[in-house]
């Protein structure tokens, strides 16, 4: 995927763990297998530290690292980051008011950076408002040459009963992810619908939500192997 020249220059202006192949065979195939590598972020976006949605999206990565060695994953935790969503706006931070999002957005449009997961609590039905923020602040890619343009990008919501709105919050993600230009993927085979839906009984345990885990690790899925195709088509 070709690099974004100008995105160090815009972010300026606008203030804006590897997985290792040694092992697998000789020196020279482990250093193809790196060269070769795409990564997967995934950014869970409950503002609750440690909690479901950061449980369930490591499941999601753990099946993406699974697919081929060639694969990297990191969790991003917006919990206790400060994302104010005016700048998205184009306002100015309050006295004293701190920006996480920079960090985060430099994460995200690394080159090596082929698939995205987006991870949100449901409220009323909806994203956190930690995502919709940082959703918002999203705005400087679009602005940057689209830099999050041909990323595959899939989204999973964690809900506190089995129907609880955990797909309408998936579509609203979905929607602002379709405007990067992004490629969205749902959950894959064999459950194959629109992300991964997960069930918090209440108890901040998820482990035993087997139908939702499943959805969470075909998403994870999904997302690697579309990453890598796109990759390989690239060359």
């Amino acid at each position: 995927m070709p690099s974004r020249l100008s995105r160090r220059g815009f972010l300026g202006a606008a203030g804006i763990a590897g997985l290792s192949t040694a092992g697998a065979g000789a020196a020279g195939e482990a250093a193809g297998a790196a060269a070769g590598s795409v990564k997967v972020v995934g950014v869970a976006c409950s503002p609750r530290k440690g909690k479901t949605s950061l449980a369930a999206l490591r499941v999601a990565l753990e099946a993406a690292k699974a697919v081929d060695p060639r694969i990297e994953v990191e969790a991003v935790e917006l919990a206790g980051l400060q994302i104010p969503g005016q700048v998205a706006l184009g306002l100015p931070l309050g006295p004293g008011e701190k920006d996480d999002f920079p960090s985060v957005y430099e994460k995200l449009t690394d080159p090596k950076v082929g698939g995205i997961i987006v991870a949100t609590p449901v409220y009323f039905s909806g994203m956190s408002y930690l995502c919709k923020a940082f959703l918002d602040r999203l705005m400087v890619a679009r602005k940057g040459s689209f830099a999050l343009s041909d990323k595959v990008a899939g989204v999973l919501a964690v809900g506190g009963v089995r129907n609880g709105g955990q797909e309408l919050s998936i579509q609203g993600v979905q929607n602002a992810l379709l405007c990067q230009e992004m490629i969205i993927v749902g959950d894959g085979r064999p459950t194959a619908h629109t992300g991964g839906t997960v069930w918090n009984p209440g108890t901040d345990d998820v482990s035993k939500d087997e139908f939702g885990l499943s959805t969470a690790r075909n998403l994870g899925r999904r997302v690697a192997q579309v990453a890598l195709k796109l990759a390989a088509s690239s060359k």
